[in-house]
């Protein structure tokens, strides 16, 4: 069982225990740091702990966080594209279609259940149901991910991103005119209401920015790469549709549409959101080395571009 301590700063001062855990730890989600609280792997001095009790600058904070469980999940055989592989990480482009890890009574066919069978190894730190995983991309986008092998690397990858020192690039495809340079530093939760969705209206949110570095207009839309300084669920699709120009494709957020122009009828077609992970720069975490991959735009989405006209 490893064992951490935290010294509240006073900027935390007020913050909820969980989600101060979630921000110092950055390698277990809100559900994991409660299920830790509750089952009395945190300790506070001279308080009893819950998820909700707010935190005191200067306190301290005991963590002992359970060694990984083996995993009952199954290796499965399904195809994936190893972009690099060394002792500590693996760069994949990750399919359309594929959800990341097992939930929501979904226990194969994922990203997890591949990579338990093309790779011996894998980092223990994301739970069993998670083995490797640092960060996630929705079921319906593609592209360019990084996996840990083993739990030190993990550590590592996942501080980088709390820190916010990856950079995390995208291609997308919006309705209307968009152009390059805005920012939208919106804050984003779990919306109310629909509990599927992420909302830019919800009670409790979190800081959450987008800027769009490239913009190109096409008739009726706008091909854009957009970067991410925070990593929420379904950050880029709920921005893009708060500004007015949800992502082509995107039913959730309002990205599809019964009726278009003619000329924009390959749009139809689409099964997806218009969303693709074009681009991952990192320091690797065993020598600091930097590594810059990206994943060239699939397919299905180059070929709607090329009968839209696009010529990069």
């Amino acid at each position: 069982m490893e064992q951490q301590e935290f010294i509240v700063p006073h900027d935390s001062e007020g913050q909820r225990l969980d989600l101060f855990l979630v921000s110092v730890l950055g390698t277990h989600s809100r559900s994991k740091i409660r299920k830790l609280i509750v089952d009395g792997h945190v300790k506070l001095e001279n308080r009893v702990p819950r998820p909700n009790l707010p935190v005191r600058a200067g306190e301290c904070i005991v963590v002992s966080i359970p060694n990984p469980t083996p995993t009952d999940l199954k290796a499965e055989d399904i195809p994936i594209k190893i972009i690099y592989g060394d002792d500590d990480l693996v760069i994949l482009n990750k399919p359309a279609g594929m959800v990341v890890h097992p939930g929501n009574g979904q226990a194969s066919g994922t990203l997890v259940n591949a990579l338990l069978h093309h790779l011996e190894d894998l980092s223990g730190i994301g739970g069993e149901l998670r083995p490797g995983i640092v960060h996630r991309l929705d079921r319906g986008t593609s592209g360019v991910m990084v996996v840990a092998k083993n739990d030190e690397a993990h550590r590592e990858l996942a501080r980088q991103f709390h820190d916010r020192e990856v950079e995390k690039e995208y291609v997308a495809l919006v309705w209307g005119v968009v152009q390059s340079g805005k920012r939208i530093d919106t804050a984003i939760g779990r919306d109310p209401v629909h509990r599927q969705k992420m909302s830019s209206r919800a009670r409790r949110s979190r800081e959450a920015v987008t800027r769009i570095t490239k913009a190109r207009q096409l008739p009726g839309v706008t091909f854009v790469h957009v970067a991410i300084h925070t990593g929420r669920t379904h950050q880029i699709r709920v921005h893009l549709s708060t500004i007015g120009h949800p992502v082509v494709g995107d039913a959730l957020y309002g990205g599809v549409r019964r009726r278009v122009p003619k000329d924009l009828q390959p749009l139809q077609r689409l099964e997806r959101p218009f969303l693709h992970s074009w681009r991952l720069a990192f320091k690797h975490p065993a020598d600091g080395r930097n590594l810059v991959f990206s994943s060239p735009i699939p397919e299905d989405l180059q070929l709607i571009l090329d009968e839209l006209g696009y010529k990069d």
